[in-house]
């Protein structure tokens, strides 16, 4: 027999399959991982077909060493999807076979939590009287039963009881400790479902793509819930996506109380071992439901019954590393692949899922009232420019801060939303214009107070903050754009008595730092969390009665056609965190820009005329979804390399559009805005294409790139990122 193996390697030259010969009497199976020679080492590779015939000379083959596992860790299903992401992705099959497993199990620095444990024989000789210490042992495991070795053997001794083990009166036995995830616990109750609940339940019964289109605290994970137990009750099983780790805790809590044990959690802020340990209980039909962030959409789930992409306009759910996918089309593949349904939830849906819901090509189900029939919160827009002009040069506006007073005195909670994190966005010479950058990025450095440094947001570089110009020698230092450190400082001159916590990347980056948080700022009464979109959209605080939103206007003008959408999105989002009791909640919006339309649509929650003014302009300018971008992105240390590589690429892409001009919407080559990242040059090759021809034109673009460059490439489709 012989084996095709995919060489766990991230290299352009073995991105292809090898043959080897399966020795006799070995058990060899399709997604077993096995040992295989290569050259003169020995590497991992992946078994991805199996056949009695061979396409090159046996001679030449070399023969399997040995397998890793006795099971085949690469599901039938993960490996359609292997090649259908090759395909339709343009990726290395290594890169995606190595999403399918825990990465400290493919380099073997995990293994399974074996413990040892100690109990009473059931027929024994006490022991002589003499021995007083194996006495104390027998009496103690006679009131508590089994118990771990270590704890016995720290508590009385090694020898007593090593001497008990051997003379029959007590039993070792290994077991294997599984490393779950820590939840908080909560009490299981089946609320009764609202019209609208129910009618969405009920409408959510085939198997194709719903997008449930609910407003903020409509109650959309009540039926989440209800439609995964409906799966359940039929023998299938369920996969359940949130677009951030700080929203797992929540949801977790949620679905254990109502499905216990079945619940299993994947993401990357778990350790490697309660990683492993879940991902086992998934691959083994242990848990029935998964709920997670992006990666747990390559669970090794079977059976599946229904997907669930909650908050589904995130950009969070595309992979901006590589290996880069949108995890909409890997769940819409593994939609088709188990015939189940999909559901995409959000409060504020991207512009090309409603568009395709518009179409048919997705069902709708609205949801257009919150549960607890209280109107959205009012949203008061406040023009800065008149702050300043009032005097008032703080980052507050008086109204933001009268609110902010009258919510600690009545001891109720607010959020302060600022999508920046830090003190400042970076520090300037007032004399010379000098500006701290990155040696290694072509980005400003981000000034920390807390811990007084300068640091890289891209590579994670840190430098000393500035005292004196090293380009003049002024001590004039001028601070950027306000994060979020900045806006806890100011709260916390203002409120010097009240709890005042921040929720960002740094302070989330331990483990649990999100649930521990999250936990301290529900205890809070008066309290103010101040955090990034990370406070955004999910949370349910029934006494958060205020949302600050500081800068409204810092996504509005990227240079991205979605940044308008984005911030349409952020600003319903947040706003959403308030009032999700029995009293209505209010909004206070700080912008440079009140007459942007944008806020209009915003301030009225009105989605609808939202979507059809941006639609249209979509339409007009042939942007998605009425054409395809697609950016192939060089990278070098190089940059005279990633130059030429990259133009010559596009000398072949020009010949292209010579042959098909009118399929050819724009195409440009440029450095890439952020030209270097963690010390590599970019350039990139920009195009759109109609639609007619997109999938045809995407493959000979790609075929332009060549393979024995010594860039690293990246070719991406509707790039979520265009920096």
């Amino acid at each position: 027999m012989f084996a095709k193996v995919i060489i766990d390697q991230d290299a352009k030259a073995l991105d292809r399959e090898f043959e080897y010969i399966v020795p006799q009497g070995m058990a060899v199976s399709e997604g077993m991982r096995v040992l295989v020679p290569f050259g003169a080492r020995l590497l991992q590779g992946f078994v991805v077909e199996l056949s009695q015939s061979c396409e090159f000379d046996q001679s030449k083959l070399k023969e399997i060493d040995r397998t890793v596992e006795d099971f085949a860790v690469i599901k039938p299903e993960m490996l359609a999807l292997m090649r259908h992401m090759a395909d339709k992705l343009h990726l290395k099959l290594a890169s995606c076979l190595r999403l399918f497993l825990p990465a400290e199990m493919r380099t073997d620095k995990v293994r399974e939590l074996v413990v040892r444990f100690v109990s009473l024989a059931q027929d024994f000789e006490m022991p002589s009287a003499r021995a007083k210490k194996q006495l104390e042992i027998v009496e103690f495991l006679k009131e508590n039963g089994k118990q771990k070795f270590a704890d016995v053997s720290n508590q009385f001794g090694y020898a007593p009881l090593s001497a008990l083990v051997k003379n029959g009166v007590v039993i070792v036995e290994n077991e294997q400790i599984l490393r779950a995830p820590e939840f908080d616990k909560l009490q299981q109750e089946h609320r009764k479902l609202t019209d609208l609940q129910t009618r969405a339940v009920e409408t959510i019964c085939e198997n194709k793509t719903y997008l449930l289109h609910g407003v903020t605290g409509s109650g959309k994970t009540e039926v989440y819930m209800c439609l995964i137990e409906r799966q359940l009750e039929r023998g299938k099983s369920a996969l359940m996506l949130v677009p951030e780790i700080s929203l797992t805790p929540q949801v977790l809590a949620n679905f254990k109380a109502r499905f216990g044990d079945q619940v299993a959690l994947i993401h990357s802020g778990l350790s490697a071992g309660e990683r492993f340990d879940e991902w086992k209980r998934i691959f083994f039909g242990q848990a029935k439901v998964v709920v997670g962030a992006r990666s747990a959409i390559f669970s090794p789930i079977e059976n599946l019954g229904i997907i669930i992409i909650d908050e589904e306009h995130e950009q969070s759910y595309v992979s901006e590393n590589n290996p880069r996918y949108d995890t909409h089309d890997i769940a819409q593949f593994r939609r088709a692949y188990n015939d189940c349904t999909l559901v995409l939830g959000s409060a504020t849906p991207s512009i090309d899922s409603y568009a395709k819901a518009i179409d048919g090509e997705f069902q709708l189900v609205e949801m257009p009232v919150r549960v607890n029939g209280m109107e959205m919160p009012k949203i008061q827009i406040i023009d800065m420019m008149m702050e300043l002009r009032h005097g008032n040069n703080n980052i507050f506006s008086m109204p933001l801060m009268f609110e902010l007073k009258d919510i600690v005195e009545r001891k109720k909670q607010a959020m302060i939303f600022i999508n920046r994190r830090g003190f400042s966005s970076f520090q300037r010479c007032r004399q010379c214009g000098y500006v701290a950058k990155c040696s290694d990025c072509d980005v400003a450095l981000v000034y920390h107070r807390f811990e007084n440094k300068l640091k890289c947001h891209y590579c994670g570089k840190r430098y000393h903050a500035l005292d004196v110009c090293p380009s003049c020698g002024s001590t004039d230092i001028k601070q950027g754009a306000i994060g979020t450190e900045r806006v806890v400082e100011e709260l916390r001159k203002m409120f010097p008595d009240v709890p005042i916590l921040r929720m960002d990347n740094d302070t989330t980056s331990v483990k649990n730092g999100h649930r521990k948080i999250l936990n301290e700022f529900r205890a809070c009464k008066p309290g103010i969390l101040v955090g990034t979109q990370m406070i955004a959209k999910g949370h349910d605080f029934e006494d958060v009665l205020l949302v600050g939103i500081v800068d409204a206007d810092q996504s509005l003008y990227q240079a991205d056609f979605r940044s308008i959408g984005r911030t349409f999105q952020l600003i319903t989002q947040v706003a959403g965190r308030a009032g999700r009791s029995a009293t209505q909640g209010k909004v206070i919006l700080q912008t440079y820009s009140p007459n942007h339309y944008v806020y209009r649509f915003a301030t009225n929650y009105d989605y609808k005329g939202f979507f059809k003014k941006e639609i249209n302009l979509r339409k007009v300018t042939k942007f998605p979804p009425y054409a395809r971008i697609v950016r192939v992105l060089f990278s070098h240390e190089n940059e005279k390399v990633v130059a030429e590589e990259c133009k010559e690429c596009f000398e072949k892409i020009k010949e292209i559009k010579e042959d098909a001009p009118d399929e050819f919407v724009y195409l440009d080559v440029m450095k890439a805005p952020l030209n270097k990242i963690k010390n590599k040059f970019r350039y990139q090759i920009m195009m759109r294409f109609a639609l007619s021809r997109a999938d045809e034109l995407e493959k000979q673009v790609f075929d332009c790139i060549n393979p024995k460059c010594k860039s690293s490439v990246f070719f991406e489709i509707n790039p979520n990122n265009l920096s």
